[in-house]
């Protein structure tokens, strides 16, 4: 299997996981219970399972090595929020919002390094990581704050989810154009 078309499930597959989890999230997260905490740890975990399987298709190199920092990452901030879930919203946001700025500047670099004629501009990937650094700040603003509330991971979810479904669609358009032209 080739890398594009290993993208493109890959990219479709976390992006209906991810908006699905919002979902879920969305209807379940107040007050924060065991099952708030295990959807509070799924979420990261299926981010460090994207990494691993995305691991399979790189050659050694940068981008090898930041998304396998990234799925130890996602793991550790799985294990984080599980434990923050037990000291309340705050302490939630805190270790989510930090994930969210550290994974979101990894995305960046990955979307960067995978820019090119095979794989496109990566522009989904790009402002997702983005955002995701921007947001986590936001959240840890938050989390200091009387305000604080768990609503804004299904809309994060829901967000991220999107751009990986965008980006599985252009990487898809893109094949079909090559095997177009090619014929």
């Amino acid at each position: 299997m080739n890398t594009k078309s290993s993208l493109i499930k890959l990219y479709l597959g976390r992006g209906v996981l991810a908006v699905a989890w919002a979902a879920a999230f969305a209807s379940a997260h107040d007050p924060i219970d065991a099952l708030t905490i295990t959807l509070l740890v799924a979420y990261p975990l299926i981010d460090a399972v994207s990494s691993l399987i995305d691991l399979r298709t790189l050659p050694s190199g940068p981008e090898r090595s930041l998304t396998a920092f990234n799925g130890v990452l996602s793991t550790l901030a799985a294990a984080g929020v599980g434990l923050a879930g037990t000291g309340g919203v705050a302490a939630v946001l805190h270790v989510f919002g930090a994930w969210a700025v550290v994974s979101g500047a990894a995305q960046v670099l990955v979307g960067w390094r995978r820019r090119g004629p095979e794989l496109g501009r990566q522009w989904p990937m790009l402002i997702a990581g983005g955002l995701s650094f921007l947001v986590g700040i936001f959240y840890n603003i938050q989390a200091l704050g009387n305000d604080a509330s768990l609503d804004v991971l299904s809309v994060y979810a829901t967000g991220g989810g999107v751009f990986f479904i965008i980006q599985a669609g252009l990487l898809a358009w893109r094949a079909r154009q090559r095997r177009t032209l090619t014929v």
